[in-house]
């Protein structure tokens, strides 16, 4: 079973400052709440092609895993995947103008679970779905602040 996360928040500020803020991975940490550690592969900034590793914790397991940039269109799009582990994952962010001074940020995380991991899909949809919801939050207050 696939697991896809759509995730939607709307932030009170412009959105060349919410992507901006959002697309640079060394500010994860500060948003999510599971990321416990970001290391550049590569040099930043991100672009098409860029490596950032990624330490978190979830379900009381830690992860480690790499994320590739495979699309950026700054302001407006940025896909990061990962193919490592028995959660290969692709993440999105999309940034759109919801009124003045107002973006839309939505976050979309989709991936085909292996193992012992596609027997906890449902589980995993769920809590995947609670995380995001509150690390957009948090990134909202931190914007709005």
């Amino acid at each position: 079973m696939a697991v896809d996360v759509l995730t939607e928040i709307e932030i009170g500020r412009p959105r060349s400052e919410v992507s901006a803020f959002a697309a640079d991975p060394a500010n994860a940490t500060a948003w999510y709440k599971n990321i416990r550690s970001v290391e550049w592969e590569t040099p930043p900034p991100a672009v098409v092609g860029s490596r950032v590793r990624f330490v978190a914790q979830f379900l009381g397991r830690t992860l480690e895993y790499t994320y590739e940039v495979r699309e950026i269109e700054p302001g407006s799009r940025l896909v990061m995947s990962t193919s490592q582990g028995p959660f290969p994952m692709e993440t999105i962010y999309l940034w759109e103008d919801a009124g003045e001074g107002v973006t839309r940020m939505t976050m979309r995380n989709r991936g085909q679970p292996a193992g012992f991991a596609a027997l906890s899909a449902p589980f995993l949809t769920r809590a995947m779905r609670r995380a995001n919801a509150a690390d957009l939050g948090r990134l909202k207050d931190l914007l709005e602040a």
